[in-house]
């Protein structure tokens, strides 16, 4: 299938000549892909990054994150954001962001819909959790468990492993993280990841850091007077104040928040040129041998961003409001997997059977870490015999 004539279908091997193409010389082509762990015939239509999106899209684990914490709890509102709504604002950073720099889109966005399927339930605070309670039997991390999720997890054909991904994929997951026997080969990391990868992690921050600014506007827990000593923001406020004036809240709150991400965007796009050009990267291959990242904000602005997450963690994060939710999610995590370690007979048959390959102390923390916060309490209200949701008590 090909698309050699205006009404035809536009197939694989025309959209790899497009990249070639378009694409800068740092970039990865999809055509030159270092293949997956078990080869596959290429598909007529979609281009390698293609099909690792598009599995990635319809995995159980993608869609469970409509069930996993941000910040705030389910209970708490339907328009605070979520860990899908997280996952998808990044990925349409990364894609305006990629394109720009004409490096692979499909690649960035197959990262980023990816980088958070190992999350766990109630975000990091079941995170740290796990950690604590696997510190000596290799520890958790949720990147290294979103590349467990893709390689051993998510089962989708009995011929391969996992979603059997792409190696630049894979790669781009496995940012960082503990040192747990892993089922398959890993990826190898070199000096830096791609600059699809970077992309990808740098669309993370941005979208966290301006979407919980936004949600924690919204519910009341900070307000635009305590943000005016910070440089970046009170900046961007003044200019929307200069724009709209009298513009009252939401319209103020969503006009702040969205100019902040063009700010960042724009100046990361600007620095990450000026990077490439004096790093002189000429190939996928130059930019991972690179000694250090080249995907960045400029300093001024790179400072500004971590003095409004430090900010967040100030007055957002560590809010009394949230952080005693915080605890009653780490205390329904940690006492879901000790009732499991210690009656390990309650658990469904397919989780026991993973005892005859693997420790158990994993297999139970593979089964928590994919839990959604409701099925973490619904199980924490089978274990310990009470009907009462112990983060709704709060």
């Amino acid at each position: 299938m090909t698309g050699s004539s205006d009404w035809g279908v536009l197939g694989r091997e025309e959209r790899v000549r497009n990249e070639h193409e378009i694409l800068g010389p740092w970039a990865c082509q999809s055509g030159l892909s270092r293949g997956r762990l078990v080869p596959e015939a290429d598909h007529p239509v979609r281009t390698a990054f293609q099909r690792d999106r598009d599995r990635v899209v319809h995995s159980t684990a993608f869609r469970r994150l409509q069930y996993k914490t941000q910040v705030f709890v389910r209970h708490e509102g339907d328009h605070f954001r979520n860990r899908l709504t997280h996952t998808l604002e990044g990925a349409q950073i990364a894609r305006t962001i990629a394109r720009a720099l004409r490096v692979n889109e499909d690649l960035a966005e197959a990262i980023a819909l990816a980088h958070d399927l190992g999350h766990t339930p109630f975000g990091h605070a079941g995170e740290r959790v796990l950690a604590s309670l696997l510190s000596n039997d290799g520890g958790f991390d949720h990147n290294r468990q979103s590349l467990r999720v893709v390689d051993l997890l998510e089962i989708r054909d009995p011929s391969a492993p996992g979603l059997n991904l792409s190696e630049e994929t894979r790669e781009g997951i496995l940012k960082h993280g503990c040192h747990w026997e892993h089922p398959v080969r890993l990826p190898s990391l070199e000096a830096s990841r791609s600059l699809e990868a970077q992309v990808a992690d740098a669309s993370d921050e941005i979208a966290y850091v301006n979407h919980d600014l936004d949600d924690a506007l919204r519910a009341g827990l900070i307000d635009f007077q305590m943000l005016m000593d910070l440089p970046l923001v009170s900046e961007v406020t003044r200019a929307v104040h200069d724009r709209f004036p009298g513009i009252a809240d939401p319209l103020r709150r969503g006009r702040v928040v969205a100019s902040l991400i063009d700010r960042l965007v724009t100046d990361l796009l600007g620095q990450t040129i000026k990077n490439l050009e004096e790093a002189q990267v000429r190939s996928a291959d130059s930019v991972r041998s690179h000694p250090s990242k080249l995907v960045g904000l400029s300093p001024g602005l790179d400072r500004g961003r971590r003095e409004l997450k430090a900010f967040l963690f100030d007055r957002f994060y560590n809010h009394p409001s949230v952080t005693q939710r915080t605890r009653q999610a780490e205390e329904v995590v940690e006492r879901v997997f000790l009732g499991f370690s210690k009656n390990p007979e309650v658990l469904p048959d397919r989780i026991r059977k993973r005892f005859e390959d693997e420790a158990e102390k994993r297999v139970i923390a593979d089964y928590v870490a994919g839990m959604t916060d409701r099925f973490a309490v619904a199980e924490h209200q089978k274990l310990f015999g009470s009907n009462q949701d112990p983060i709704l008590s709060i």
